[in-house]
C-alpha cells in the first residue's frame, strides 16, 4: 500500500509540473574540457615542485628549501625564528627517520602525539607554539598540502598550534586534487584502509568575509612553514 502511494504521489507531481515521470537518470552532459584531469600534467617534476613553491608563496606560506642531510639543522633554525617555545610533533616514523623527532626533543619542550592519552592530546597542542607534522602529498595548483589523520596522527597539531610547520617532499608534489582522488581511490580498491579525515591545507588560517578584505589568523594557525626536501636528485 505505502509503494502504491508512493507511485500515485509521484505521478500526480509529474502531472502537475507537465512531464511525464523519468526513472533513469538523463545522461552526463559532454564536458568541455579536461582540466580537471589534465592540467599541469604536462610539468616535469621539478617544474611542478616549483609551481607549487611559488602559489605556496602566493598564499603566504614561508617555504624553507633544504636537503634530507640538512633538515635537522634547518628546523631547529626555524623553531628558533619562529619563538620556540613549546612544541607538539606527530607520532610519525618519517619525523623520526630525519631525525626530526628526536633533535626537537633534545633543545625543546616537546609532546609527541599518544592516542593512548586522549584528550590530553588536544589539550598540549592547544598550549603549543609550535605544530610539526609530515604531509602525505602535496598540491602544485593550490600550494595546497595534504594530510591524513589516524590515530598517531592528529589534526590538531596542525590546526591548534599558533605556528604551524609541514615536512614535505618534493618527491610527494602532484599536480592538483585530480590526481590525489586516483591515488586515494586505488589505495581503497587495494583493501587500504582510508584515513579518518584528510586535510587539504592551503596557506596560513584566513578570511575575507568582511568587504573582501583578507585577514590572516582567524581560526588557526597565524603562521604555515613548508619545510621542502629536495630529494629529486
Amino acid at each position: 500500500m505505502d509503494l502504491q502511494n508512493r507511485e500515485d504521489f509521484l505521478n500526480k507531481l509529474a502531472a502537475k509540473m507537465g512531464r511525464p515521470r523519468q526513472n533513469v537518470p538523463e545522461p552526463m552532459p559532454a564536458r568541455l574540457n579536461d582540466y580537471p584531469t589534465t592540467r599541469l600534467t604536462d610539468l616535469n617534476k621539478a617544474q611542478l615542485c616549483q609551481e607549487f613553491i611559488d602559489f605556496a608563496k602566493v598564499m603566504m606560506v614561508n617555504v624553507v628549501e633544504t636537503t634530507e642531510a640538512d633538515v635537522q639543522t634547518v628546523l631547529l633554525d626555524i623553531c628558533e625564528k619562529y619563538g620556540g617555545g613549546k612544541i607538539v610533533l606527530n607520532k610519525d616514523e618519517r619525523l623520526d627517520l630525519l631525525g626530526l623527532t628526536q633533535a626537537i626533543q633534545q633543545k625543546y619542550d616537546s609532546y609527541v602525539w599518544d592516542f593512548e592519552k586522549g584528550d590530553e592530546n588536544i589539550a598540549q597542542a592547544e598550549k603549543a607554539n609550535i605544530g610539526i607534522v609530515y604531509a602525505e602529498y602535496a598540491l602544485a595548483e593550490s600550494g595546497g598540502i595534504v594530510l591524513f589523520s589516524d590515530k598517531d596522527k592528529g589534526r590538531s597539531v596542525s590546526l591548534l598550534p599558533e605556528k604551524s610547520v609541514v615536512v614535505v617532499r618534493k618527491s610527494s608534489v602532484l599536480p592538483r586534487v585530480a590526481q590525489l582522488a586516483t591515488i586515494l581511490r586505488q589505495k581503497a580498491q587495494q583493501g587500504e584502509r582510508t584515513p579518518s579525515c584528510i586535510n587539504i591545507i592551503s596557506g596560513p588560517s584566513s578570511t575575507a568575509d568582511i568587504e573582501l578584505v583578507k585577514v590572516v589568523g582567524v581560526h588557526g594557525p597565524t603562521t604555515k612553514v613548508y619545510l621542502v626536501i629536495d630529494d629529486l636528485a
